[in-house]
C-alpha cells in the first residue's frame, strides 16, 4: 500500500489516519443532508461544486455516488438570496435569483426570477424540486443545465488515501430523462447512481442534461431531479419527491419522540438545544445499526464504539433509548476471537465499523476494527449508567453475559504487562498507534516533547476501569451476585490507590496524561486529567488542584478547556489533539469538576460553550476548534479546517453541560429525581424540561434562578415520583 507524501494532518497508512487538510470550507459552510447509510454535502448554493474543498457529494455506505452536481441558469450561477437547512434537519432550502443577462440575450433583468431549491435526503436517494417563478413583465425563456459527475470513490479516497489501482468506470446508460452512471470497483461490486428528471431534458449527455423552459409573467414552472444509489432506482416526479419529505420528517420526529424536551428564556440557548436534538436525531434516523448515532459527518459517518458511548452517556438523560440501542448494537459486534491484524480480542468492544470498496477488499483494516483501549470499560459504564437511569432489568439481564466478557478483557489482555493498569499496543500494522480518544500519532508524549512508546495507561483508561467496577459491582449485586460485587468493589479501590500513587505529579498540580512502556508519566498537562475526574477515581484534593490547573489560562483558552495546555512541548492550537478545543471533552470535564463541587468551574465552561454555539453556524458545535486564546468580545473562536459538523458528541455535550450544572441524578427503583446543589449557567434565568421521565412516572420542571440559588418547580407530574432538591 502506497501513500503519497503528504502536508501535516495527511493520513499515513502506517501510523495515522486523519483528515487531508489541504483547503478549508471554514469560509464557505457546507450544508448536510443525512439518513441511514447516505448523506449529501452540499454548498450553500445547493451545489456539489467541482472546485473548492473536494469533500462536496452524495455518499452512501461509504462511497461518493455522485461527486459533482451544479445548476446554472442560461450558463450562470444564480445569486444567492438565502440558504438554510430546516431546524429539523428534514430539507435544506436555498433561495437565489437570475443575474444580469448579458447584451444581445433575452432583455432579462436581474432579479426578476425566483429560484428556490428544496433538496432532501431519504432512504438512498437525493430529491430536490427547483420551483422557477418569474415575477418580471415579460415572458422568460432560460435555459436551465445540470453538470453532474460520479468518481464513485471511497470515503477514504476523499480524504486522501491513495491508491495502487482502481475499478473500471462501465460506460453511461443515458435514456429519455435519465442517465446511469456506474463502476465496477476490485471488489466486484457495480456501483450505480441513476439520475432522473421529472420532463424529458431537450439534450442529455452523461455530464450534462439541458431544459429550455418559457415562463409566462407571473407564472412558474417545477422541475424534480433524484439521484438515487439503488440499482431499482425509482424516476424523479412529485410523488417521488413528496413521499420522501414525508418519509424523512418522520424518520427525523420518530428518533426525537421518545426523549425530554428543554427550552427557556434565552432563544440563542434554545436554538443551540433544538439544533443539537436535531442533529441527533439525523445521526439516527434510518441506521441499520438501529437506535445507535453515527459519529459525525463526513468522515465518521458509521458506527463508532467510544463515540456512540459517550454520546449515549451524554444525553441518557433526556433520552435514554439510545443507551440501550448503543448497548444493544456493542453487545452484537463485541469480539470473541483474537485476530491480531483487527487488533480484536475476546471480549473487546468494536472501535470503528465501515463498508465501501476499500474496508471489503482488506485495503484499510477498519471494517471491523477493534483498536481502542477505552470503549470497553467505557461500554460496562454506559451499561451501569443505564441502568441506574431505568432499572431496566430485562435489558441488564441480556447484557450481564457481554458485561462479564468485557471486564474479563481488562483483567487481562487490557492489562498487558499484569501491572494492574489497562495499556494498549496495537497488534495490526496498518491500526492505531494510540487507541484512546486522542488517537493521533504524536497526541501522548513526555514533557520534552519525546513520543512515548511501549505499551502505554492513559491517565483517564484508568479512570473509566476504575467506574466500571463500581458500576459492575452495583450490577451484580442487582443480579444477586454478591461474592463478585464485593470482589468489583476491592480491585476498584486497589486500582484508585495505585493510581494516586503513580499518576499525581505534584509539581504540575494535575495527573501525568500516561505513564509510557518503562512506566515513565508523561508529565504534561492535558484535559485527559478532567476525565479522570469524571470517574471519581481522583482524590478529593487532587481534584480540586486540578480543576484550578485546568481552568487556568494555560489550559483554559476562553472557550473551553484545551486538550493540551499552552506551553508544553507540542502545544500547537492549531492541532487536532494537541491544543485544540472539543466541545465533549469539556462536557466531560464540567461533569468531573461537578462531581467534586466545582460547579462554578462547571458552569464557566457551558458559558464558554454557549458564546461559541452563538456564532457557529445553524448554531451547531462542530468536532473541535482551534485553542487560540479568545480575544475580543465579537469574536468566534477559530474554526479547525476540516472538523465534522455535525459530530454526535459535540451534538450530545449541552445537554450533559446542563446535567453537571443541574447535579441531575436517578433513583427508578423508589423512584425519584435528585438535583445536588443546582446551578445555572450565568446566560440563562429560566429552564423548563418536560416529559422527563423515569420508571414509568413523568415529570414537567421548571429551574428558576434567584440570586445565587435555583428553585425548583414541579409544574405537573403524572404517576408515583419523587424530586428532591439538595442546596
Amino acid at each position: 500500500m502506497k501513500i503519497s507524501p503528504l502536508p501535516q494532518e495527511a493520513i499515513q497508512v502506517e501510523d495515522r489516519w486523519y483528515v487531508l487538510a489541504t483547503s478549508s470550507h471554514s469560509g464557505d459552510p457546507t450544508r448536510v443532508l443525512k439518513h441511514g447509510e447516505s448523506f449529501a454535502l452540499l454548498d450553500r448554493f445547493g451545489d456539489m461544486p467541482r472546485v473548492g474543498s473536494g469533500e462536496h457529494g452524495f455518499f452512501h455506505a461509504g462511497t461518493r455516488f455522485l461527486s459533482r452536481y451544479e445548476l446554472r441558469i442560461d450558463g450562470q450561477r444564480p445569486i444567492l438570496l438565502n440558504s438554510n437547512v430546516r431546524r429539523d434537519n428534514s430539507a435544506l432550502v436555498v433561495d437565489a435569483t437570475n443575474p444580469e443577462q448579458a447584451e444581445g440575450t433575452d432583455a432579462r433583468h436581474k432579479g426578476t426570477l425566483h429560484v428556490q431549491r428544496t433538496a432532501v435526503a431519504f432512504e438512498g436517494a437525493l430529491c430536490e424540486r427547483i420551483e422557477l417563478s418569474n415575477f418580471g413583465a415579460v415572458e422568460s425563456r432560460l435555459q436551465v443545465s445540470f453538470e453532474f459527475a460520479a468518481d464513485f470513490a471511497d470515503i477514504f479516497e476523499v480524504r486522501g488515501f491513495r491508491r495502487d489501482a482502481r475499478g473500471e468506470v462501465l460506460t453511461a446508460e443515458v435514456a429519455a430523462r435519465r442517465v446511469v452512471l456506474a463502476y465496477r470497483g476490485l471488489d466486484g461490486v457495480v456501483r450505480r447512481s441513476t439520475l432522473s428528471w421529472s420532463e424529458p431534458p431537450r439534450s442529455l449527455s452523461a455530464e450534462r442534461a439541458e431544459l429550455d423552459l418559457r415562463i409566462a409573467p407571473g407564472a412558474g414552472r417545477v422541475i424534480e431531479v433524484r439521484i438515487d444509489t439503488h440499482a431499482a432506482a425509482a424516476p424523479a416526479g412529485t410523488a417521488a419527491f413528496v413521499e420522501a419529505c414525508r418519509g424523512i420528517e418522520g424518520a427525523l420526529a420518530e428518533a426525537r419522540a421518545s426523549g425530554a424536551t428543554i427550552e427557556s428564556d434565552d432563544a440563542p440557548l434554545d436554538e443551540w438545544l433544538a439544533r443539537s436534538a436535531a442533529d441527533l436525531a439525523m445521526l439516527t434516523a434510518g441506521n441499520p445499526e438501529g437506535r445507535y448515532p453515527y459519529a459525525g459527518v463526513p468522515w465518521y459517518s458509521v458506527p463508532f464504539g467510544r463515540d456512540g458511548i459517550l454520546t449515549a452517556l451524554e444525553y441518557l438523560w433526556v433520552d435514554p433509548t439510545m443507551a440501550r440501542g448503543v448497548l444493544q448494537f456493542l453487545a452484537q459486534t463485541q469480539a470473541t476471537t483474537t485476530e491480531p491484524a483487527r487488533d480484536a480480542e475476546p471480549g473487546k468492544i468494536v472501535h470503528e465499523i465501515r463498508h465501501g470498496e476499500l474496508a471489503d477488499l482488506g485495503e484499510i483494516p477498519f471494517g471491523r476494527y477493534y483498536g481502542t483501549i477505552d470503549a470497553t470499560p467505557l461500554f460496562v459504564v454506559l451499561a451501569g449508567e443505564y441502568y441506574q437511569r431505568t432499572a431496566d432489568r430485562e435489558t441488564l439481564d441480556a447484557l450481564w453475559p457481554n458485561i462479564e466478557r468485557a471486564l474479563a478483557w481488562i483483567d487481562r489482555s487490557g492489562d498487558i504487562d499484569g501491572d494492574g493498569y489497562v495499556e494498549y499496543a496495537r497488534q495490526s500494522r496498518n491500526g492505531l498507534v494510540n487507541q484512546g480518544w486522542k488517537d493521533s500519532e504524536d497526541s501522548i508524549f513526555h514533557a520534552d516533547g519525546r513520543l512515548a512508546e511501549g505499551s502505554i495507561a492513559l491517565c483517564e483508561v484508568q479512570g473509566y476501569v476504575y467506574l466500571a467496577r463500581i458500576h459492575a459491582a452495583r450490577l451484580a449485586r442487582a443480579l444477586g451476585h454478591e461474592a463478585q460485587a464485593s470482589e468489583l468493589e476491592a480491585a476498584a479501590e486497589k486500582l484508585r490507590a495505585q493510581f494516586e500513587r503513580d499518576f499525581w505529579i505534584e509539581e504540575l498540580g494535575t495527573y501525568a496524561l500516561a505513564l509510557d512502556g518503562a512506566k515513565r508519566p508523561c508529565r504534561v498537562v492535558s484535559s485527559n486529567a478532567g476525565h479522570v475526574l469524571w470517574s471519581g477515581i481522583a482524590d478529593p484534593e487532587h481534584a480540586r488542584r486540578t480543576g484550578d490547573t485546568l481552568m487556568s489560562d494555560r489550559s483554559f483558552s476562553g472557550w473551553g478547556v484545551r486538550t493540551v495546555a499552552e506551553g508544553e512541548s507540542r502545544y500547537n492550537p492549531m492541532s487536532y489533539h494537541d491544543g485544540s478545543v472539543w466541545p465533549h471533552d469539556n462536557a466531560i470535564v464540567a461533569m468531573g469538576f461537578a462531581r467534586y463541587g466545582m460547579k462554578a468551574h462547571a458552569a464557566a465552561i457551558a458559558g464558554a460553550m454557549y458564546d461559541a454555539s452563538r456564532v457557529a453556524d445553524l448554531h451547531r458545535l462542530p468536532e473541535l476548534f482551534c485553542g487560540f486564546p479568545r480575544r475580543d468580545e465579537g469574536d468566534g473562536p477559530t474554526l479547525y479546517p476540516v472538523a465534522c459538523s455535525p459530530q454526535a458528541w459535540a451534538s450530545a455535550s449541552p445537554f450533559y453541560l446542563l446535567k453537571a450544572c443541574l447535579g441531575l441524578s436517578f433513583r427508578p427503583e423508589e423512584p425519584r429525581i435528585r438535583f445536588l446543589h443546582p446551578v445555572l449557567p450565568p446566560f440563562v434565568g429560566v429552564l423548563t424540561v418536560r416529559g422527563l421521565a423515569v420508571a414509568g412516572a413523568r415529570a414537567d420542571l421548571r429551574f428558576v434562578r434567584h440570586g445565587a440559588e435555583v428553585g425548583v418547580q414541579v409544574l405537573s407530574k403524572q404517576g408515583q415520583l419523587d424530586i428532591s432538591v439538595v442546596h
